[in-house]
């Protein structure tokens, strides 16, 4: 079991803030701005591209709304997306929120997040994509 199972399952605590029956995103917790986050598919799979194409459309559906509550709960241009996942065998998608190019260095990471500041924006992007889904359902 990854650690990212053990986080989706509650066994070890996230910053949580957007999920749904298939994924799951969290602030990482070595981030290179404030606001990146990771977003992961409940279901454990290694490499991303091992993902059968309706999965993969699926994930970066819900990783386009995380993104869009991420750019109104931070303040950026745009939010830029990665996948990189060599230190965790889970299938996760990189977004952080980007001012400038430089951004989205991933040598530069933030020193000792602060554990409240972390709360503070798990919990504003979380809002946002709550009213954002709020918002897709009700027009259903």
């Amino acid at each position: 079991m990854t650690i990212f199972s053990r986080i989706i399952s509650g066994e070890l605590p996230s910053y949580k803030v957007a999920e749904d029956e298939k994924f799951y995103a969290f602030l990482d917790i070595n981030p290179i701005t404030w606001g990146h986050t990771l977003v992961v598919p409940r279901k454990e799979v290694d490499y991303i591209f091992d993902m059968d194409d309706r999965e993969i459309g699926e994930m970066t559906v819900f990783a386009k709304r995380v993104a869009k509550a991420i750019r109104e709960a931070i303040p950026c241009k745009k939010v830029g997306m990665a996948v990189l996942g060599l230190e965790v065998p889970h299938a996760h998608i990189h977004l952080v929120p980007l001012k400038n190019d430089g951004d989205m260095d991933f040598k530069n990471k933030i020193e000792n997040p602060d554990p409240d500041k972390m709360q503070e924006i798990a919990m504003k992007i979380f809002a946002f994509y709550k009213n954002l889904k709020d918002n897709l359902e009700d027009k259903e």
